[in-house]
């Protein structure tokens, strides 16, 4: 229990920059899934994961990612590409990249859960990073540029305070609206059957493409003004909550599909 909350600490003194939706995006994201998992997969995911629950473990990787023995993981949590791809350009070159990124990172450890041969341990950290890959990837500014670092170069003023870009999207606006992640995924997670079909019958290209094609938007925004006042929340809040729910919705059909 000590460990816990020593990790709980040091990752609240880790810069907003580090923790793709922070804290709050990652558990909502989890919490709307685990509202729409099967009951098998509950079951199945319970005797792996013991006490700890989907969302609590969503921010494992973010945590582990700085020790030593997990240090090697730090690109499963983003992917960059050049400006300007048309979807088949991105694809493209999405799957044809041999370094380590968050899309190889994510096939990769779906194919570990699955494998029953490998050990609990092996299994239970593939799940715990799966958990928190598909988070990423439907972060915009973590299917970004290499020169900026996602952003993370580019500064800004957000409400008078320094920023950056990066850090108001994994944090700065998800945080605005006061939410715990539970009231957060209540809030969210009212989603029509046709639409949740509709966003889990999409792979997991075209969920990158789309936070692509997002920060591709916010780098033009940014490109004409990095003063952001007080109208960029209510502009991006509903990006913020879709990208958000697709996640939850669509890493509901990657455990149920992996459990099945």
């Amino acid at each position: 229990m000590l460990r816990k909350y020593c990790a709980l600490f040091l990752l609240a003194l880790l810069p907003f920059s580090l923790r793709a939706w922070g804290v709050m995006g990652h558990r909502t994201v989890a919490k709307i899934a685990e509202n729409h998992l099967k009951k098998k997969t509950k079951r199945q995911i319970a005797a792996l994961l013991g006490t700890e629950t989907v969302p609590l473990v969503s921010t494992w990787a973010d945590e582990a990612r700085y020790s030593p023995e997990y240090k090697e993981t730090g690109p499963w949590h983003f992917v960059n590409l050049p400006d300007g791809l048309g979807y088949e350009q991105f694809a493209t070159q999405l799957k044809a990249m041999t370094i380590p990124n968050a899309y190889l990172a994510l096939q990769q450890n779906i194919q570990i859960v699955k494998d029953h041969t490998k050990s609990k341990d092996e299994r239970v950290v593939a799940l715990k990073f799966v958990i928190h890959i598909v988070g990423d990837v439907h972060q915009p500014m973590h299917i970004s540029r290499a020169e900026d670092q996602g952003g993370n170069k580019i500064p800004v003023k957000y409400q008078g305070k320094d920023s950056n870009l990066h850090s108001l999207w994994d944090s700065g606006l998800v945080e605005y609206q006061g939410f715990t992640y539970s009231e957060m995924a209540q809030a969210y997670d009212h989603i029509s059957a046709n639409q949740i079909q509709q966003w889990q019958a999409a792979d997991p290209v075209q969920w990158l493409f789309e936070s692509y094609q997002i920060s591709q938007q916010l780098y033009a925004e940014a490109g004409k003004s990095t003063d952001f006042d007080f109208r960029y929340n209510p502009a991006h809040l509903p990006t913020v909550e879709e990208r958000i729910t697709q996640a939850g919705i669509r890493l509901a059909a990657v455990l149920n599909t992996i459990f099945s």
